[in-house]
């Protein structure tokens, strides 16, 4: 058997090992894996009272869990360059348009019940990876990897605001990088404030931002591609749901991105999933490079 059919075989079973791995991680640790997983009210998804409350140290899904097998881009960025020119690539790599995409979302509780009864911490930890899996060219190589973790502080509220029941407010510091060497490193810190509203079939969660200084900026002007903050927005009903994730920079016209996403089930725990994106900042590496992707895969969780 020749070698490139045996890397292709590897490569088939990392991603079917990879799924199954994700799945029954998490599924295990689920109380009610038993069940099928929808979206589910934000008291449930974040314990925000006495009877959703399960403790400390569980792992709990945070935000979409999903694999994307064909992934196509409007203008691949075959030579990132950050406005810092120490990181800055010389010469241009063979990106193909058409990748893989994955993203993998985790959280659980440290402490509970800080104030009183209320009041929680949370750790979350999110991944992102876009792989040049159909590209022989570069080995077949990832293209980026973003690491996402995060602390979080979350408090239960009450509030009825412009018709929606606000649920849940807070703050968390999240730091964001992809793990590279220059001068494809990229990274930031970011102090980020929530709140989260619900109403019937929708869900609405509000989160600016402020960006923490670095002594060496490797993404000068980030704010003014991604944006000072995000929207999501997610609507569900009999399995299907339709989440879109806007980030601007909200002091100008220019910048920012929005994400559209349509999810529908194929059996209980598993959905076809298609996936728009257009603007700024879809990965690190492309956090001042613009384009369009679309991506059809399936989807474990959803928001």
């Amino acid at each position: 058997m020749s070698y490139p059919i045996v890397a292709k075989i590897i490569r088939l079973v990392f991603c079917i090992f990879f799924i199954l791995i994700s799945r029954l991680t998490v599924f295990a640790q689920f109380q009610e894996f038993d069940k099928p997983i929808y979206s589910r009210p934000l008291n449930e998804r974040w314990e925000l009272d006495s009877a959703s409350r399960k403790g400390v140290f569980r792992i709990t899904f945070y935000k979409p869990v999903y694999v994307t097998a064909g992934r196509w881009s409007s203008k691949p960025n075959r030579q990132p360059r950050s406005l810092n020119p120490s990181y800055a690539l010389d010469e241009e790599i063979n990106y193909k348009r058409l990748e893989a995409k994955f993203q993998l979302s985790l959280k659980t509780k440290l402490l509970q019940g800080i104030f009183g009864d209320k009041g929680d911490l949370w750790a979350a930890y999110t991944q992102v990876a876009h792989w040049q899996l159909y590209n022989s060219d570069i080995s077949r190589a990832f293209r980026e990897l973003n690491y996402e973790p995060e602390l979080i502080f979350n408090y239960p509220v009450s509030l009825r605001l412009f018709g929606f029941d606000m649920k849940m407010a807070g703050v968390a510091f999240n730091h964001q990088s992809n793990g590279r060497d220059l001068p494809r490193s990229r990274s930031w810190n970011r102090i980020i404030f929530h709140a989260a509203l619900q109403r019937e079939n929708w869900q609405v969660l509000v989160r600016p931002w402020i960006r923490l200084k670095d002594e060496e900026d490797e993404n000068p002007e980030m704010e003014r591609y991604i944006g000072n903050g995000e929207f999501v927005v997610a609507y569900s009903k009999n399995h299907h749901q339709v989440y879109s994730v806007i980030r601007h920079p909200f002091d100008r016209l220019e910048g920012g991105s929005a994400e559209l996403n349509f999810v529908f089930p194929i059996e209980e725990q598993l959905r076809f999933h298609i996936q728009f994106f257009g603007g700024y900042g879809e990965t690190l590496i492309d956090y001042n490079h613009r384009q369009f992707t679309i991506g059809i895969g399936v989807t474990f969780i959803d928001w």
